[in-house]
C-alpha cells in the first residue's frame, strides 16, 4: 500500500530564474511535488572570460534531478506540445522572465500560480523588493496569485507580510521574502488539495508599480532629503548600486545615515564632520556616508576609505 505521507502530489510545471525562486522549487522537492519540469532562461555570459554560467534554478534544478529546459521563447508550438505531453496539474512561476501568453497559461489543468514579492495590488513590475525600501515602505510581502494575461493582476489567494526594518537592503529583503514566498506557495497547494481556496479579484484603482531598475537608476540625487537618499541607498544596495561622482571618479555608497540638521550649502556640497566622517549636504539635512567604494579598490569604512582619498570641505560631488 501506498503510504499517504510519501505520494506525489499534483503535477507541476516550475518556472523560475534568479536566486528569488530557489526556495520555492527546493520546497516542493522537500514537500514531494511532482515537479514534471522546470523551464528557466538560456544561461548567461559572465565574468572576464564571459563564459556561459547555469541560472541559479537551472543549477538547482539539476542537483535535485529535474528534468530542465531553456527556451529562448515559450511562445512556440515546440513549447507548448512539450508542456500538452507532460499534463500539468499547475505552473508555479517565480521572477522567470518570460511573459506567459494566454494560450500556455491555459495548459495547465487546474491554473497557473505567481509568487510575487510585494501585497499586491502594490508594486506590480519587475523591481517590487528595491521600491518598497526606496519609498520607505514600513511593511511588504508576498502574494501568490492566478496568473492572467496582465502584468501582476491576477486574482490573489494568499498574501504573507513581513516588516521592513531600518536597516534592510533589497539583497536582506529579497532573502526573507524568498522564504516567505516558499512557505506560502506550500500553503496555497495545500489549500488547492483540499478545495479550501477563494480567489479575490485585486482591485485595481489601488496598484502601484515598480519598474525594472537599470544600471543609471543608481545615480544620486542629492536634491532629495537625507532621510530619503538613506533609503534609496539601501534600496538600490546590491543592484544597481548607488553611486555618486566626484569630478570624473565614480564612488559607490553601500550604507549612510541621515543626519537631521540644518544646512545651508548646496546640495551634495561636502560639509565640515568629525574626523574620519563624510558628511554631504542634501535637499534636506545631510547624509553621512559609513561604507564607500571608489572606481578601482574595494568596499571600505569611510575612515578606511578617507585614508588614500581626499574629500575636502566644499567638494561637490554630483
Amino acid at each position: 500500500m501506498t503510504n499517504p505521507e510519501i505520494e506525489k502530489k499534483n503535477k507541476i510545471i516550475f518556472m523560475g530564474t534568479p536566486d528569488f525562486a530557489v526556495p520555492a522549487l527546493m520546497a516542493l522537492h522537500k514537500n514531494n511535488y511532482d515537479v514534471v519540469l522546470v523551464v528557466t532562461q538560456p544561461d548567461r555570459p559572465k565574468g572576464r572570460g564571459r563564459k556561459p554560467v547555469f541560472p541559479p534554478v537551472k543549477k538547482t534544478a539539476v542537483h535535485l534531478g529535474y528534468d530542465v529546459i531553456q527556451p529562448i521563447s515559450i511562445k512556440t508550438d515546440e513549447f507548448a506540445n512539450h508542456a500538452i505531453r507532460l499534463k500539468p496539474d499547475i505552473f508555479v512561476v517565480s521572477a522567470f522572465g518570460h511573459i506567459l501568453p494566454k494560450r500556455i497559461l491555459d495548459l495547465p489543468k487546474i491554473g497557473a500560480l505567481n509568487i510575487h514579492a510585494s501585497l499586491l495590488p502594490k508594486y506590480r513590475g519587475a523591481a517590487p523588493i528595491q521600491w518598497a525600501i526606496i519609498n520607505n515602505e514600513k511593511e511588504t510581502g508576498v502574494t501568490i496569485m492566478l496568473m492572467d494575461e496582465g502584468m501582476d493582476t491576477g486574482d490573489i489567494l494568499f498574501k504573507s507580510k513581513t516588516e521592513i526594518s531600518p536597516d534592510d537592503t533589497s539583497a536582506t529583503l529579497h532573502n526573507r521574502l524568498a522564504d516567505l514566498g516558499a512557505d506560502l506557495l506550500i500553503k496555497t497547494l495545500k489549500a488547492i488539495e483540499t478545495g479550501n481556496i477563494n480567489p479575490i479579484p485585486q482591485d485595481h484603482t489601488r496598484a502601484t508599480y515598480a519598474p525594472m531598475l537599470k544600471k543609471k537608476d543608481g545615480h544620486i540625487n542629492w536634491e532629495m532629503a537625507a532621510d530619503k537618499l538613506e533609503a534609496f541607498i539601501r534600496g538600490m544596495t546590491p543592484w544597481p548600486g548607488a553611486f555618486t561622482f566626484c569630478k570624473n571618479t565614480r564612488l559607490k555608497i553601500f550604507s549612510s545615515t541621515p543626519i537631521m540638521i540644518p544646512v545651508d550649502k548646496a546640495p551634495g556640497t561636502v560639509l565640515k564632520g568629525f574626523p574620519d566622517e563624510l558628511r554631504v549636504a542634501a535637499g534636506k539635512g545631510a547624509l553621512s556616508i559609513l561604507e564607500i567604494q571608489g572606481e578601482s579598490g574595494k568596499r571600505l569604512l569611510i575612515k578606511d576609505f578617507l585614508r588614500g582619498f581626499k574629500l575636502v570641505v566644499g567638494t561637490v560631488l554630483s
